[in-house]
């Protein structure tokens, strides 16, 4: 149909991998659809969810499908909209990635959505006199309800049943209620001087964009410096949006917020349900929610009332998006924060480079908290040489455990690689257990016996024999977090050792519910990965150890010294968090190295300085911008001729392109993987990436590979 001088034209972002908006004609009454309604669309044979984002300026000549419905007027505010669209073209993804960041899976579907139920239950006179003796799952709910369990998160998180929960809804036993939103607060604990000016600095920008880098030794108490200016802004009836970088972070910092904001905090990750997802977003929006934590896809939620942006953990790779829309959280956090004039708050005992270089920049103001909170002392250092040592702990090592335990302390072990071992080897010929489909070796696990690839997921089962020779004498190689829980648990039969990974930590709730018994005081050992060191709270551990840690001594990835610090000083962090004096221990087969030197001296801020240094000097992040194109098919010929064909597309005054060469890892799931590196100021790399993103789409291989564009990335 043509379309005539009279029709409106709106121009919509759909979710499709297509870099532009698209234009449709608006035939209904009343005035055009504003900025961020929710519309539904025909897109090919498909009818889409889109968000109109502005009028086109297009001839109106042409044919043009018609906008089906206008589902919700208005419903994602402009000012957050452009945020988004910014993020696409600095980024470099699809415009049309816009509708799931701002948009939870409920409101990406055209059917309409039910409300939120309200979040609370009680027993009805029915409930209470029902004979349950033959219903057991629906005592254990009468029976918490009894006890004074309200919540329905809770009741859940106690063992009721939510399919036995709704039926007895529906059957009149329980009746749904509202709880209120807020409570009567618990005093917190004292803040020290350092405490109390940090949280003045806050205070003094409540009405402006201000970025703060809250530094400082582990254990000093910037929690409670979040929480106090936190409570004071929710009594002026803002909001405050609180970033974590792991899912398993949440649960400890809820707990926190509600006793000490006397405000329910409501909560948003990947790891809810859509309904539970659609409530916080519902919630964020009407301003319900005064406190909400999150993990990265957070930072899109609509704020009726802002008040302050925290980013706990600033430096955490997890607040990069790898997938999809690759944008960086915590770039994004701040940048909004300007827009909405409010302070953002970055947290950290290891604070990232990057925002390092932005406080000599002038760009950050950066408040130092020198010393631990309370009576706690930071930890005793030692490095332990393993060269010559039997097996994957030491001797010595194991006789310092005992000692910690002896005396009533816990003991945190970390090892960032999970499974039994990470190599299987044949001991006559020299055969490795390599995954075929990735450059890696598959690691051996025993609960189930496999060899697994931790890159693409293949498993098979473990050979009796070396597939090359015959031999029967396969050896293990090197230990995992599994290995060193069988090791521990026997040679401390007598002590609970918990094992925390991905393979162990399973379910929705194990994390949380392993952590509470931890903080029981009981002597224990933890052997786990990086989940273990990333700011949790626990007061009995006496000893942190460091096991394997000399691959990042060696690695091909600039930023592996960096990461390596932070990993050092935050797994030492855990130690002699309460009364009791810690110690931290890292082994190593390299004691002598210089960046180990540099670590041990025990200040990672001076650290941190000379390693940005280093990275002026190279012309690397973040004293110039990078991006990476990167290729892959399953020859390895096809993303190396559509690279070296982008290369000249990309090239333009201030960038400097470099490639193709292959990935730290070349080949994963079947596919080789190579790309290119994109140099320069960050103006003139995001205009000549931006400006050229078309180009690349219509080279004559852009069909032939998969290919993306990262920018600012963290994994080379």
């Amino acid at each position: 149909m043509t379309v005539g001088r009279g029709s409106r034209t709106l121009q919509v972002v759909v979710p499709v991998p297509v870099p532009r908006a698209f234009d449709y004609r608006f035939e209904g009454e009343g005035p055009i659809p504003m900025l961020g309604s929710r519309v539904l669309v025909p897109f090919g044979r498909r009818r889409l969810v889109g968000l109109v984002v502005g009028q086109s300026a297009a001839s109106v000549d042409g044919e043009l499908k018609p906008v089906e419905r206008v589902l919700d007027a208005g419903l994602v505010d402009p000012a957050l909209l452009q945020l988004g669209l910014w993020c696409a073209r600095y980024y470099g993804f699809a415009p049309g990635e816009l509708v799931n960041l701002v948009l939870p899976g409920a409101l990406r579907r055209s059917k309409p959505f039910r409300a939120t139920d309200p979040n609370g239950c009680r027993l009805t006179e029915a409930g209470r006199m029902a004979d349950m003796a033959r219903a057991p799952a629906q005592k254990v709910i009468r029976d918490l309800l009894l006890a004074g369990a309200e919540a329905r998160k809770a009741l859940v998180d106690a063992g009721a049943s939510s399919g036995v929960l709704s039926r007895m809804i529906r059957e009149g036993r329980v009746e749904t209620v509202e709880l209120p939103a807020s409570f009567e607060p618990e005093p917190g604990p004292q803040l020290n001087v350092e405490q109390r000016r940090a949280v003045a600095a806050i205070l003094r920008c409540r009405d402006r964009f201000v970025a703060l880098l809250l530094g400082g030794v582990t254990g000093s108490g910037k929690t409670e410096v979040y929480l106090s200016a936190a409570r004071a802004l929710v009594r002026r009836g803002r909001q405050v949006l609180v970033l974590v970088p792991e899912i398993g972070l949440t649960p400890q910092l809820l707990r926190r917020i509600e006793r000490r904001l006397g405000q329910r905090a409501f909560v948003y990750h990947s790891d809810l349900s859509e309904g539970e997802r659609l409530d916080c977003w519902q919630a964020a929006a009407s301003g319900r929610a005064r406190v909400i934590v999150g993990t990265r896809s957070a930072v899109f939620l609509p704020l009726a009332m802002p008040g302050m942006i925290v980013i706990d953990e600033e430096h955490d790779a997890s607040f990069k998006q790898q997938e999809g829309a690759r944008y960086q959280g915590r770039d994004v956090a701040v940048l909004r924060a300007q827009r909405l004039g409010i302070p953002v708050v970055l947290g950290s005992a290891t604070p990232s480079l990057e925002s390092l270089h932005n406080v000599e920049a002038k760009g950050y103001r950066l408040i130092l908290l020198a010393r631990r909170a309370g009576a706690a002392r930071l930890p005793d250092w030692r490095v332990l040489d393993q060269r010559g040592q039997p097996g994957p702990i030491a001797p010595a090592l194991m006789a310092t455990m005992e000692r910690h335990l002896g005396e009533g302390g816990q003991v945190l072990v970390y090892r960032n690689r999970r499974g039994y071992a990470p190599i299987l080897i044949c001991n006559a010929c020299g055969w490795q257990a390599d995954c075929q489909r990735c450059s890696a070796h598959m690691t051996l696990h025993h609960q189930p016996s496999r060899l697994q690839c931790h890159h693409c997921g293949a498993r098979q089962a473990v050979p009796r024999r070396c597939p090359d020779c015959g031999s029967p004498d396969l050896v293990s190689l090197g230990a995992g977090t599994e290995r060193l829980e069988t090791l521990l648990a026997e040679r401390f039969p007598d002590i609970a050792v918990h094992r925390v990974d991905r393979d162990s930590m399973s379910t929705r709730h194990a994390f949380e519910e392993l952590l509470d018994r931890v903080r029981s005081g009981e002597p224990c050992v933890l052997v786990g990965t990086q989940m273990l060191a990333k700011g949790h709270h626990l007061p009995g551990v006496t000893l942190a150890v460091m096991l394997d840690v000399d691959q990042a001594l060696f690695s091909a990835d600039f930023r592996a010294p960096e990461r390596l610090a932070q990993a050092v000083f935050q797994v030492a962090g855990r130690a002699g968090r309460a009364e009791r004096r810690g110690e931290f221990v890292l082994q190593t087969r390299h004691p002598e190295h210089a960046l180990l030197s540099q670590i041990l001296g025990g200040d990672y801020l001076g650290l941190a300085r000379r390693l940005l240094e280093e990275r002026r000097a190279a012309g690397l992040p973040p004293a110039r911008s990078l991006a990476l194109l990167r290729a892959e098919a399953h020859q390895p010929d096809l993303p190396q001729s559509f690279l070296k064909r982008a290369a000249t597309v990309l090239k333009a005054p201030g960038v400097e392109v470099a490639g193709p060469i292959p990935a730290v890892m070349s080949r994963r799931a079947g596919y080789w993987r190579f790309q290119l590196w994109l140099q320069g100021q960050r103006p003139h790399l995001v205009a000549a990436v931006g400006d050229r993103l078309d180009a690349l789409r219509k080279l004559p291989d852009a069909r032939r590979v998969r290919w993306h564009l990262d920018v600012d990335p963290i994994e080379l």
